[in-house]
């Protein structure tokens, strides 16, 4: 494959996050994009076709959508549950783990030749420490969704071992664009309603992947005879802290936050004693990813600085 080579690629979770930017992208770089969907109804802007494959657990059949396809991106997965005291993990390994598998079966069987699985950084761990995760990093899940994704890593690789398939597995940090959610979601709602924050004095350090810049890395990883059977992390040059990142939201919001510098420390402790621990790590907590083998091997440089995506996010651009 080269980066001028024009691909049948299935994308799963098209009409998601990633996947509405994602698509459109791939198309206007030639590939010809099926997007696997829930429902026949659904039509999804840039995709050639659409195939429905129902809900996604270790019995979904793939076969049609993956019939005739050069190269598959895996992105959908189950990130959260609708009901905070559920056990999420059976959930989790049926859609993140089985599901992946499953399709990941079928992708072989139909003489797919790349596979790209949308990981997580989570992996690792909820913190980094001050060198920051690579993907030599230890592989130690601590939540039951990045436990789901470490599986499905680890299925995809034994399931590509010997075949002509081959894996490429991306683990990104947070990902912040237009109607992102999750942490980044809900501080751009508490600074547009003016709120006071207890954030002035968080001194962390966060890395951050912009939208465009994901979509970027993944559309280069499709074609790159380098990204086979590899994993990468990858994240925006740039690396913030919670307070920074909400003064770039007040920023592109045409307001000043109004942050209070309550030590950090007893807020993380509460919010452990509330069940909150990976929001709590992901405000006040180190994150910090080192992406530099991902550039050096691909030759990649995020598009987008993070000042510029940050507002274009928070703008709806």
């Amino acid at each position: 494959m080269t980066e001028t080579t024009a691909l049948r690629v299935l994308v799963t979770g098209a009409t998601g996050f990633v996947g509405h930017a994602l698509v459109p992208a791939l198309a206007a770089r030639g590939h010809i994009v099926r997007a696997a969907t829930r429902w026949p109804e659904t039509a999804v802007e840039g995709a050639a076709e659409c195939v429905a494959v129902g809900e996604i657990d270790g019995t979904t059949d793939w076969r049609e959508a993956v019939a005739g396809c050069d190269a598959v991106i895996h992105l959908a997965a189950r990130a959260h549950v609708l009901d905070d005291r559920d056990d999420p993990t059976p959930l989790f390994q049926a859609v993140n783990r089985a599901g992946t598998a499953g399709l990941a079966r079928a992708a072989r069987d139909a003489g797919v030749t790349r596979f790209i699985l949308i990981s997580t950084i989570g992996v690792h761990g909820l913190a980094s420490g001050p060198e920051g995760f690579t993907a030599a990093s230890p592989i130690a899940p601590t939540t039951p969704y990045a436990v789901s994704k470490a599986g499905a890593e680890a299925d995809l690789v034994r399931l590509c071992e010997g075949g002509t398939m081959h894996y490429v597995i991306v683990r990104p940090p947070l990902v912040y664009g237009p109607d992102a959610k999750g942490n980044f979601a809900r501080l751009v709602s508490l600074v547009a309603r003016g709120l006071p924050l207890p954030l002035g004095a968080v001194k962390n350090r966060r890395s951050m992947i912009g939208l465009d810049n994901l979509v970027d890395v993944l559309a280069l990883c499709l074609v790159h005879p380098a990204a086979a059977d590899r994993a990468f992390v990858v994240a925006d040059t740039e690396v913030t802290s919670t307070t920074e990142l909400v003064r770039r939201i007040g920023s592109a919001l045409g307001r000043t936050p109004v942050l209070l510098p309550v030590p950090a420390a007893p807020m993380r402790g509460t919010a452990r004693l509330l069940g909150r621990t990976a929001m709590a790590e992901g405000l006040f907590g180190d994150l910090v990813v080192d992406a530099a083998e991902t550039r050096e091997v691909l030759g990649w440089t995020p598009p987008v600085p993070q000042a510029e995506g940050v507002a274009r996010a928070v703008r709806g651009d």
